[in-house]
């Protein structure tokens, strides 16, 4: 097997070798960032569908009595507004109420927890999780047990239905299906904004269930899509990227993500300073940032008003393939207000940008 030393492999590397990808190094494995080109690829998500390989990302277990309420006293969204089949963003805070990890848990039943975690990530989730797991809370990192696909795009319950397996699931919720004799997950998640699934496969069973997925998906001008492409999708959605959008320095209430933590809840890590940071205010939001010329921003650009005042910098930016223009989330000054203009220094040049509202596109995630 061909690759990088020293770095994780997909168990589907060999496949991406054979269909020309190039590779990037994400959270210490080695993941397909492109294959015919990211602008094509996140077209052909936004317009048919795309296959993304993101077994790069975490996997845990958390089982044994009580193993739902355990994590629910741990994390910050609330597990108890949703029942087993149904699976929720949520986020491990530290005691500042900064972002230690944002993660999708999947509820399987009171005593069976599975979680998504960022790849860099996992071990971390793992160990916090661990450390104050209650007698018969049974915590395991599975993060090389699974691989998983998000099949992305207003074509994806087509294709994932021609390989038998379920679709037309309510937004966020899952089922348990048969592929060739393994289990499979398929939930209705992803982070592109399409309409599209995410598959949990077990390791042995991922060279079948990717080729059957583009072979089914020929009639759709299906392409297998890298994290380049992944990342401008999300950009356009205004999704955060933990490492960049929200840390353990840069709080939900700072990210906007405070739809995510469970206000109501007795307690979860962090809260405390989350609650007192929600009551007085933050000092800096994150907001979105619209070219108003031809200007592509990146992350560390500084942003500022037109006298020169600095007002913070841009945490994601990119080029949007579907508004042709540069798109970016800055995290600023809270006096900043969606319509104000500011300029972004890229590479010594001023130039303006509309601060505006995520998303930057309209999709149909939750259609049908």
């Amino acid at each position: 097997m061909t690759g990088s030393p020293g770095l994780k492999k997909s168990p589907l590397h060999e496949r991406h070798v054979a269909l020309g990808a190039k590779f990037a190094e994400f959270g210490g494995w080695e993941m397909p960032l492109e294959y015919s080109g990211v602008v094509a690829e996140h077209t052909a998500v936004r317009t048919s569908v795309g296959v993304f390989d993101v077994s790069h990302l975490g996997k845990a277990t958390v089982k044994g009595p009580g193993a739902a309420a355990y994590v629910n006293a741990c994390l910050s969204n609330d597990l108890g507004k949703i029942t087993p089949g149904q699976a929720q963003y949520t986020l491990c805070c530290n005691e500042r109420g900064g972002v230690v990890d944002d993660l999708i848990a999947y509820l399987h039943a009171d005593d069976d927890v599975f979680l998504i975690p960022n790849a860099a990530n996992t071990a971390e989730v793992v160990r916090l999780l661990e450390a104050d797991a209650p007698d018969g809370v049974v915590v395991k990192n599975t993060h090389d047990d699974y691989a998983i696909l998000a099949v992305q795009g207003t074509n994806s319950d087509d294709v994932v239905a021609a390989i038998g397996l379920p679709t037309g699931h309510d937004y966020m919720s899952f089922a348990v299906a048969d592929f060739a004799g393994t289990p499979v997950v398929v939930c209705r998640t992803g982070y592109t904004g399409e309409r599209g699934y995410e598959l949990v496969v077990p390791n042995a069973a991922a060279v079948g269930v990717f080729d059957a997925l583009l072979m089914a998906g020929e009639q759709y001008g299906i392409v297998p899509a890298g994290l380049g492409a992944r990342d401008t999708l999300r950009t356009e959605m205004g999704y955060p990227l933990h490492g960049q959008d929200i840390s353990p320095d840069i709080t939900p209430v700072q990210a906007r993500s405070g739809w995510a933590v469970g206000w109501k809840k007795e307690h979860f890590w962090g809260d405390t300073a989350l609650r007192a940071e929600k009551e007085a205010g933050p000092a800096r939001i994150l907001r979105g940032l619209l070219a108003v010329g031809r200007g592509i921003p990146r992350p560390h650009m500084s942003v500022s008003d037109s006298s020169g005042t600095a007002l913070g910098e841009v945490t994601s930016g990119t080029f949007s393939p579907s508004l042709k223009k540069g798109i970016a989330l800055a995290l600023l000054d809270a006096t900043v207000k969606e319509g104000d203009q500011v300029t972004v220094d890229i590479r010594g040049r001023q130039e303006t940008f509309a601060v505006v509202k995520p998303p930057f596109v309209t999709v149909n995630v939750r259609e049908g």
